[in-house]
Formats: structure tokens, C-alpha cells, sequence
């Protein structure tokens, strides 16, 4: 083994493993951030990105042990640190692109388990080669600092102690410091340079001046200039707002007539506001029957509850339509809301509580007449919140006329879909539950409840309705709606496959949508679905 110097003094070995460990976690964190805003932050996705980073570690552990009995250079091994930076900081300037063009390549090849196949072949691309090679940190370390069999397991338990706590600090700094205070891509700026600037203390301590430094800072810089910006939808020079917050990637996009905040750049909308203050023909108008249902033209006042806040817009309907509503709103996302104040009109007026939905539920010991359970983001269900535990939680905060309105997104007609799920779900806590399809969209509204003159008050309801925008809106959901037939499946705690079933749906759905394009792919080739595009 080359003798060094700064090698002779095992802090900056422990230094080495400590940075080491902790850049490995801000990746992972950091490529769960990357991938989300194209294929969720569901648990398949962090599934995967966890599996494919431990395959990493696992060959960067074997090739570093046989590299390092080898030719126990630690020259090599610090010039793989210097390289692992620069893949690093190259991931927030050319990441994106490649897992768009991952993602779409994938939508017209694959049949089945896209989001698997196509979040795997993304983090086998841009993640798994710079954690391959902090995979070999570990075992070239041992060989530079075990010097006896007699002090061998302490300094191996020192390395590993260093590695451990690193990690610890690579997984908090990221998720509660960088990425909210500066965003994903600064953040891996940040750990990229500080694996740099690791790898040229070793080598400008030892008066080494290897031409890779030198290319690796000048990479480095580049990836500063171009690679800070933050945006994912780089394609959408229009954005009124694009950012994240410590649970989302979050967009605001804006034209004459409505305002719309986003989630993920592929998979649909979260929420829509008209700016003329006009019904939005989409699930927001279809839960406002609840409202029929549990009395409004009937009672004084009606308390209601919103699980999953978002920016409000069934609150600003209900605020413009009725004047009778004592309004509660449930965000767990606070820069959701605030955008919702700043973007979308929500009244100051109506209180929001920055909190989990059913650890709101859990603590809060007041009925509802209505509860609008909305927290079905994108292609991610939380299964905590559509499991029989939950709805039984829901029923117990609800008057004896009160009434659960859930908006179930990703309905198709397929066998065993997730909405089916969900609704047998409900169907196993409320006697009466009817559902009805937004027209237009993969939308379902579900409408559950324990008193059975709840459809009698909505039908008066309406017949007592001034307006006759939303009168006609009400007359087309009590036309589509249907009482549920419960087919027994049963989501609970204790097994809620929600990602499973959600990922069945996402296959459906891209089949529908890209199904001509895919047919013209198969027989025409490449150049032929140019030709249409």
C-alpha cells in the first residue's frame, strides 16, 4: 500500500466513511424527491429505490474489497470518491431529462407494471453507478487502517460507528434542512461538493495534482451554474409557481379561466379554482351533494370537516353557494395552503389545521355533519386512511344525519379496480353507501352515511335551490347515482395492498390514453409515431 500521510492519521479515514455514509442517505432521499414528480412517492417507488441502492452498496462492497487486496491504492479509491461527486452533481442538471425520457420511452413499450419497470430502469440509470462506487468506501478503508488482527475489530466498529452516524445526518439534513430550505437540486449541489472537497484535501495534502481534480472542479462548477434550477417541469415556461415543500413537489399554472396546482408533472391534477367563480364541472361540484344529503337547506348551521385541504376549492364553493357552513380544513402540507391563500382564493376565514388526516381524527373529539375525505394525491393512497380502521374513525365523528363524501380518483371499468376496494371498505362500516362517476374523468364520488332519509333531504334540497347552475349540477349527480353492491373486499391496517392495486390502475390508464400510439409504434416503428407527433 502507497504510504500517505493524511492516511497515517485515522480521523480522516473515519472523516472519509462519516461523508461517505451520510451522501449515500442524502441520495437516496434526494432521488425519492427526483422520481416523485414523475411516478409518485408511493411505497413501490421507494421500494425500489431503496433495493436498487442497497444492489449498489452490495457490488461497490465486493469490488472494493477485491480492488483493495488487489492493488491497495488509496489514490484510486479517493479518485472514486472525486468521481461519485461529479455524477452527483450532474443528476439535478441532466437527472430530469433522462427520467422523462425513461418514462416515456416505457409508456409505449410496457404493458404491465409500468411504474415498477420504468422507476427501476431511472434508478438503475442515474442513481446506481455514484452509490456503486461510496460502495466501496467501506472495505478499502479496513484495508488502509487495520494495521493488526489485535485492534482490528475496534477500528472496524469505528469505521462502521462513523459510516452509521453519517448516515443518521444524511437522512435528516436533507428532508428538514436543504431540500425545503434550497430544494433537491441544491441539495445534491451540496453533497457532491462536500464529497469534493474530501477527495482534493487527500490529494493537495499530499501535494498530488492529478488531471482529474482539476476536470472534476471544473464539472463541479458547471453543474452549479446550469444544474441549480429547481424545475422538473422544464418544458413549462408558463408556471406561476413551482417548488416543494418537505411532502411535495408543488406547481401553480394559471390562464384566463382557471387556476390549477400540481403534483406530479404526468399523472393529473390536484386541484382546479375558476377564476369567474363558476361551478368546475369536476369532483369539487359532485361532493357539494353531501352537503344536500346531510340538511343544508334544512338546519341552521352545518359543521364540516375536510380531510386533505389541498387549496380549498370545495371550501370556496361552499362558501359561495351556502351561507350556512362552519368550515374546518385538515392540510398536512402548510406551503399547500399558503398557496391556496396566495393563488387560489381560499378565505382567511375558513381556519386549516396543519395535520395528518386521521391522527386529526384520533385527537379531535367533535361531530361532523359532513366529512369530505379528499386525501387521494395523484397515484399515491395513503393506505392509513382507506383502510376499515379509518372509515369506523370517520362514522364516529359524524351526527347521527351526518354524511361521508370520499373522492375516489384512478376508477376504471377493469375487474377488482381499487375504488371497487374502497368502496366495499366503507361499505363494511355505513348501512347506506351510493357512488356516481364524474363525467369526464377517472373520478368517483362515494357517498356514505348511517340515516336513511339522507337522499329525501337531498332531493328537497334541490327543489329549495335558488341557483339554477348548481340546482342542474345536483340533478345530474342524484341521476348517476348508484346504491352500492358490496363485493366483500376488505382493506385494513393490517393489509391495504393500496399500491399494488393503484399501480393495476395506472397500467389502465396509460393503456387508454396512449393505446393508439402504441399500436402505431408496433407497426410503424419510431418514425412513424414522429410522423403523428
Amino acid at each position: 500500500m502507497k504510504e500517505r500521510k493524511i492516511l497515517k492519521n485515522r480521523f480522516y479515514l473515519y472523516l472519509t466513511e462519516f461523508f461517505a455514509g451520510m451522501s449515500v442517505m442524502a441520495v437516496e432521499l434526494g432521488a425519492s424527491r427526483l422520481l416523485a414528480p414523475y411516478f409518485s412517492s408511493s411505497q413501490i417507488v421507494w421500494t425500489i429505490i431503496i433495493g436498487t441502492i442497497m444492489i449498489a452498496m452490495a457490488l461497490g462492497n465486493l469490488y472494493g474489497g477485491r480492488s483493495a487486496d488487489k492493488k491497495p491504492d488509496p489514490d484510486i479509491l479517493y479518485g472514486r470518491i472525486l468521481l461519485a461527486a461529479v455524477w452527483i452533481a450532474a443528476i439535478p442538471l441532466l437527472g430530469k431529462y433522462l427520467i422523462l425520457a425513461i418514462a416515456g420511452v416505457m409508456i409505449f413499450t410496457v404493458n404491465s407494471n409500468y411504474l415498477i419497470v420504468a422507476a427501476f430502469a431511472a434508478c438503475m440509470l442515474v442513481f446506481v453507478f455514484p452509490l456503486f462506487l461510496l460502495g466501496t468506501v467501506t472495505p478499502s478503508l479496513v484495508k488502509y487502517s487495520v494495521s493488526s488482527l489485535e485492534d482490528s475489530g475496534s477500528v472496524v466498529g469505528r469505521l462502521n460507528a462513523f459510516n452509521t452516524i453519517g448516515s443518521i445526518i444524511g437522512t435528516f439534513v436533507p428532508t428538514f434542512i436543504s431540500i425545503p430550505a434550497v430544494g433537491t437540486a441544491v441539495s445534491f449541489l451540496i453533497f457532491a461538493g462536500i464529497l469534493l472537497i474530501l477527495a482534493a484535501v487527500y490529494f493537495l495534502s499530499e501535494k498530488l495534482f492529478p488531471l482529474k481534480l482539476p476536470i472534476s472542479v471544473s464539472i463541479f462548477i458547471i453543474c452549479c451554474i446550469f444544474g441549480h434550477d429547481a424545475s422538473f417541469a422544464f418544458w413549462q415556461d408558463d408556471l406561476s409557481y413551482e417548488g416543494e415543500s418537505v411532502y411535495n413537489y408543488l406547481q401553480v399554472y394559471e390562464n384566463d379561466r382557471q387556476v390549477v396546482l400540481s403534483t406530479n408533472v404526468l399523472f393529473g391534477v390536484q386541484s382546479v379554482y375558476r377564476k369567474e367563480k363558476e361551478l368546475t364541472g369536476m369532483y369539487y361540484d359532485y361532493a357539494m351533494a353531501g352537503a344536500y344529503m346531510a340538511g343544508v337547506k334544512e338546519k341552521d348551521s352545518l359543521d364540516v370537516l375536510i380531510l386533505g385541504m389541498g387549496t380549498g376549492t370545495f371550501a370556496t364553493q361552499c362558501e359561495r353557494y351556502f351561507g350556512n357552513m362552519k368550515l374546518t380544513g385538515v392540510e398536512i402540507d402548510a406551503k399547500i395552503t399558503k398557496l391556496a391563500r396566495e393563488y387560489f382564493e381560499l378565505p382567511d376565514s375558513v381556519p386549516v389545521i396543519e395535520y395528518d388526516g386521521r391522527a386529526f381524527l384520533n385527537a379531535d373529539t367533535k361531530q361532523y355533519d359532513l366529512i369530505l375525505v379528499d386525501a387521494y394525491q395523484d397515484i399515491t393512497i395513503p393506505f392509513s386512511m382507506s383502510s376499515q380502521e379509518f372509515y369506523r374513525l370517520v362514522q364516529a365523528h359524524l351526527k347521527p344525519e351526518g354524511v361521508m363524501v370520499m373522492n375516489m380518483n384512478m376508477h376504471s371499468d377493469i375487474d377488482d379496480n381499487i375504488t371497487d376496494w374502497l368502496a366495499d371498505t366503507v361499505a363494511s362500516v355505513f348501512p347506506c353507501v351510493y357512488t356516481v362517476d364524474v363525467r369526464g374523468s377517472s373520478n368517483r364520488e362515494l357517498y356514505a352515511y348511517m340515516d336513511t332519509e339522507c337522499m329525501e333531504r337531498f332531493s328537497s334540497g334541490i327543489e329549495k335551490e335558488e341557483s339554477t347552475d348548481l340546482a342542474g349540477m345536483m340533478r345530474r349527480v342524484e341521476e348517476g347515482l348508484q346504491p352500492w353492491s358490496s363485493g366483500g373486499r376488505l382493506l385494513t391496517d393490517d393489509r391495504a395492498p393500496v399500491e399494488l392495486l393503484g399501480m393495476r390502475m395506472i397500467d389502465s390508464l396509460i393503456e387508454n390514453e396512449v393505446g393508439l400510439y402504441k399500436d402505431i409504434y408496433k407497426e410503424e416503428g419510431l418514425q412513424g409515431l414522429l410522423d403523428i407527433l
